[in-house]
Parts: structure tokens; C-alpha cells; sequence
């Protein structure tokens, strides 16, 4: 059942993974949606008939979010189709796993460019255009308190999200905007998958009391409450979403 009418919101990584279910669950409550994507057409096209098929209006914008050109051109977008911008989910990242003696440095530019400046370029253009009552959720990891190894340059990028999140809740006094960040633990998506082992990800998914892996769908849910009148008075916070792991 609908809880929202005539919201907007902007889902960065809308495409796949976390982002694509944030975008289910908007759509789920009513809001019309615009899938931010980097690159891969067919997935954001998938995830537009997703949202749908929910019942949402929604379209697919190409964007990279550390390119603030694109990003302004995405909320033009919201605003001019959908009459403005109440939700921006920025699930869009990037992830680079090696030790820090090891770590390639162009590989790393490009983890911060897409996770930090990336973060940056969004919540600038957030700040501007949220309407009153609306909320800013960007993403951050529970590896930021975990201190896995070969996750340095992964979770650097995320403690500057952290770093950001009560410094713009506080920015944004007066304008009835929340502002806050989901950190997941492991999380099954293809991004997290991705070269690790079986017994691995086995062990990961022990790490937390629940004795799982999240599914995009559970961290859907947490982005998606913070957007919502119930989820308004959450403001300044980073949820680690990630079933107890510690």
C-alpha cells in the first residue's frame, strides 16, 4: 500500500545491488523514482520496469555522481518530469580491496573520486533542491568499524561519508530535511561477491548473531524508513545495518 503521494525521490546505483532494492521499496511506497546509473543501460531499464511494476512512474538517468554537470542534469530531470525532489538515496560506490603496502594509487583515486567526491556532488546538489519534509541518505559500510584488512582504502572513502553525515543534518536547520547515512554489513550483492570464496563468505556471513548475509532487500528497507514521515526524526545518524556484527 502506497504511504506516499506526489513524492519524488533519486536513487544513485539505482541499477543494481542495494540501490536497485531502494528503488523497489520507494516504488512500493508510492514515490515516482529516478534511477541514477553509471553505466549499464539494460540493468537501470530493468530497474525502471521494476519500479512499475509497482505501481511508480520512474526513469532511468545516466550520471556519473562525481561529475556535478550530470548530477545537476539528474535533479533537473526529477524536477521537471516529476515536479521536484523530496528523496535522494545516494547508493551509488565504488569498492577497491588491497593491503595498504599493495594498494595501486590510481585505483584508489578512482574508489575516492566515485565515494567521496561522488558523496559530495550529490548531497551538494540535495542540499539545494530537497523540499521540506524530504530527506538525504547516503551509504556508508560497517567495515568502518570492523577494520578488516585489505578494506583501507574502501573504508577511508566511507569514514569521510560518516564525517559528513551530522555536518549537513546540522546545515540543513530550518529546512525540515533529515539528513543520514546507512552503513551495511555483508551484504549478498554482486559487488560484495565478487572474488571471494566460499568458505569466505561462509565465515562473513557467521560474523554477525542473525548468522546471515543481508539481502539488498533488508538494507532497502532501513534507506527507505529514513525517507518516510515515520523515519523523519532519525537525523545526523549512521545506522550500521548489519545484523549485530561487531
Amino acid at each position: 500500500m502506497s504511504i506516499e503521494m506526489n513524492r519524488t525521490a533519486i536513487v544513485t546505483g539505482g541499477s543494481r545491488g542495494i540501490g536497485r532494492a531502494v528503488v523497489r521499496r520507494l516504488a512500493e511506497q508510492g514515490y515516482a523514482v529516478v534511477v541514477g546509473y553509471a553505466g549499464n543501460a539494460d540493468e537501470a531499464a530493468a530497474a525502471v520496469k521494476e519500479a512499475e511494476a509497482a505501481g511508480a512512474q520512474a526513469v532511468a538517468y545516466r550520471a556519473d555522481v562525481a561529475d556535478e554537470t550530470a548530477v545537476a542534469g539528474m535533479f533537473a530531470e526529477a524536477e521537471s518530469r516529476f515536479g521536484g525532489v523530496d528523496a535522494v538515496v545516494n547508493a551509488a560506490g565504488r569498492m577497491t580491496l588491497a593491503r595498504v603496502e599493495d594498494i595501486d594509487l590510481d585505483e584508489m583515486d578512482a574508489l575516492h573520486r566515485t565515494n567521496i567526491r561522488g558523496a559530495f556532488v550529490v548531497a551538494r546538489e540535495a542540499a539545494r533542491r530537497v523540499r521540506p519534509g524530504g530527506s538525504i541518505t547516503l551509504f556508508s559500510t560497517s567495515v568502518v568499524g570492523t577494520a578488516f584488512p585489505t578494506y583501507g582504502a574502501y573504508a577511508a572513502s566511507k569514514g569521510a561519508v560518516e564525517a559528513l553525515t551530522m555536518v549537513l543534518a546540522k546545515e540543513m536547520r530550518g529546512r525540515d530535511v533529515n539528513v543520514n547515512t546507512v552503513a551495511p554489513g555483508p551484504t549478498a550483492t554482486e559487488l560484495f561477491l565478487e572474488g571471494k570464496s566460499d568458505e569466505l563468505v561462509t565465515r562473513l556471513a557467521k560474523s554477525n548473531p542473525l548468522e546471515r548475509l543481508a539481502e539488498p532487500r533488508d538494507i532497502a528497507e532501513v534507506a527507505a524508513f529514513l525517507a518516510t514521515p515515520a523515519g523523519h526524526w532519525v537525523n545526523g545518524q549512521v545506522v550500521r545495518a548489519n545484523g549485530g556484527m561487531v
